[in-house]
């Protein structure tokens, strides 16, 4: 209730702009002790997220709070009470799109059973995009949902510069941190061609938590320059912005893109920044 009022408190600011994305939980988690949520609570949620956000009711037994968190409203004896949970919007404010980040199949698959847009995190690898495309359209048929009705992201690791071997460097730490949600358990999920399994895998086994998405963690050492060419996209303008054509061909409507660090205030870094926004994205335009 508190994530879709907050969401539709900036739809109504933004006009109608807002996009809620969500996912199971990483470093938020690790930095609180725990885990990412597991699998039938994330459903759950992601459920009675869009229930509201539709302005549904959701019926009490499903919110989830334990007694021992507090009673029921029956206890207080009031002379009449709500009998489910809900809120009501203005009639002439859009519905606030819900996207969940997903890599595994599993996740995939709850993803197109409820959200209005899977977000990949798979990499820029075609192959693997339309693994979890092809798995996603699947999962929604078999739960009676339209296929069309579903739109597809992806989380890209994106450095853009004319010398690749320097565009690979800065886009390391960002690429450890996606590439480790495809062997976050143990198994790597979707398509993993020649050395790449066992990138996933040793990214996952020195993977520093400690240094998230940061330089200098055990994880970066793991990539070798072929998986960093398929994973991430590195490399001129020319090569970038085909890249991401490939994968809006492939169905892709949205990216999230992470960059090597886009308020550099100069340096390497703020070459490619300033290559991707002024030469990448009008080509995508175009």
């Amino acid at each position: 209730a508190v994530t879709a009022t907050s969401a539709m408190t900036v739809q109504r600011v933004s006009g109608g702009r807002m996009v809620l994305g969500i996912g199971r939980g990483d470093s938020a988690l690790a930095y609180l002790g725990r885990a990412p949520a597991r699998l039938g609570a994330f459903e759950q949620y992601l459920v009675n997220l869009q229930r509201y956000l539709r302005g549904e009711e959701v019926p009490f037994a499903d919110t989830g709070i334990d007694d021992a968190v507090a009673p029921p409203v029956d206890s207080l004896g009031l002379a009449d009470a709500p009998t489910a949970s809900a809120i009501h919007w203005p009639r002439n404010l859009p519905k606030v799109p819900v996207e969940v980040a997903a890599t595994g199949p599993k996740v995939i698959a709850l993803s197109a059973r409820h959200a209005d847009r899977v977000m990949f995190a798979l990499g820029a690898d075609p192959e693997r995009i339309a693994w979890g495309i092809g798995l996603a359209r699947s999962a929604a048929q078999e739960a009676g949902r339209d296929p069309a009705t579903l739109a597809f992201g992806a989380y890209v690791n994106v450095a853009c510069h004319d010398d690749t071997s320097a565009a690979r460097e800065m886009a390391r730490a960002g690429t450890s941190l996606f590439a480790r949600f495809s062997a976050m358990h143990g198994a790597v999920s979707g398509p993993a061609e020649g050395g790449q399994r066992e990138v996933f895998l040793g990214v996952r086994e020195r993977y520093d938590m400690n240094k998230h998405a940061q330089k200098g963690g055990a994880q970066i050492t793991v990539l070798s320059d072929d998986f960093m060419d398929r994973y991430a996209i590195v490399g001129g303008a020319e090569h970038c912005a085909a890249r991401l054509a490939s994968l809006v061909d492939l169905g892709i409507t949205r990216f999230s893109v992470t960059g090597p660090n886009f308020l550099a205030k100069g340096g390497l870094e703020q070459e490619a920044a300033d290559a991707f926004t002024s030469d990448v994205l009008p080509r995508l335009r175009a």
